[in-house]
């Protein structure tokens, strides 16, 4: 065993206690002649042990004695001479002391695990609240979407893709009497940086009339793709072009991506 596993294993210690074979003491002795480091090491154990079992057991010679007698006014009573402990009661007190210590610091150390497992459990009780919270508005929103699509009041429209990207597609939910729209834009690819979808409500006749009803905004962040706009009072169709951030005045129609009629 190298000189580090011992001081380490406590071993030192209970050689200092007193608490080992014979056998064992005499191996002991025998390393500290020859290994410095372990030899420091108990003389180190023995004066903080020394150290301990003076804060513990005070001496008050005889003089000290009669001093506090002579402060207390009593004249009665015997200094009575205590012979000397013996060594070995010695160690076996200062033994004591010092297990008495670990065990504080043992208790001190569990305590503080359990400080920490409840505060990893608040946390992790804090994430599943959050998950829950983020789960039951993505339902909430899901219901809410199916009831958009399943509204027998609402008139679905299709928009098919354009050459500009053939592959697109979209629908409108438009209920006429509440004037309210949705729009699924599933079908449609995420626009480029710095741009975004804009829709169109569209009279055909007599003249082709545009009018914006609003933008598609943070479409990447809405993972169902339903998007709820401006009322509609009147449509014949329905288009979407993808214009600068912030939309445009008038749609740019070599941007047109989908477009339906009514």
């Amino acid at each position: 065993m190298e000189a580090k596993q011992y001081i380490e294993s406590g071993i030192l210690e209970l050689y200092v206690y007193g608490l080992l074979t014979e056998k064992e003491n005499l191996e002991i002795a025998e390393l500290a002649r020859e290994n410095p480091e372990i030899e420091s090491e108990i003389i180190s154990i023995e004066k903080a042990v020394s150290a301990l079992s003076s804060s513990f057991s005070p001496f008050h010679s005889v003089a000290n004695f009669e001093k506090t007698k002579a402060l207390l006014e009593l004249n009665d009573g015997k200094v009575i001479n205590i012979k000397s402990p013996s060594n070995r009661s010695q160690y076996l007190s200062w033994a004591a002391a010092v297990l008495l210590l670990l065990g504080f610091g043992y208790q001190t150390l569990e305590l503080a695990k359990s400080k920490q497992a409840v505060s990893e459990a608040g946390g992790e009780k804090n994430k599943i609240e959050r998950e829950y919270a983020f789960l039951d508005q993505q339902n909430k929103q899901t219901e809410k979407n199916l009831s958009i699509v399943r509204d027998i009041k609402n008139t679905s429209v299709a928009l098919d893709g354009q050459s500009i990207s053939p592959a697109s597609f979209a629908k409108v939910y438009w209920n006429k009497e509440t004037k309210t729209t949705y729009i699924d834009a599933a079908g449609l690819p995420n626009p480029p940086k710095g741009m975004v979808y804009q829709v169109w409500s569209l009279k055909l006749s007599p003249v082709l009339t545009p009018t914006s009803i609003g933008l598609l905004d943070n479409f990447e962040e809405n993972s169902q793709k339903i998007f709820a706009v401006s009322q509609t009072d009147s449509a014949e169709a329905f288009g979407i072009t993808l214009e600068p951030a912030g939309g445009s005045v008038t749609p740019t129609m070599e941007q047109l991506y989908t477009l339906g009629k009514v």
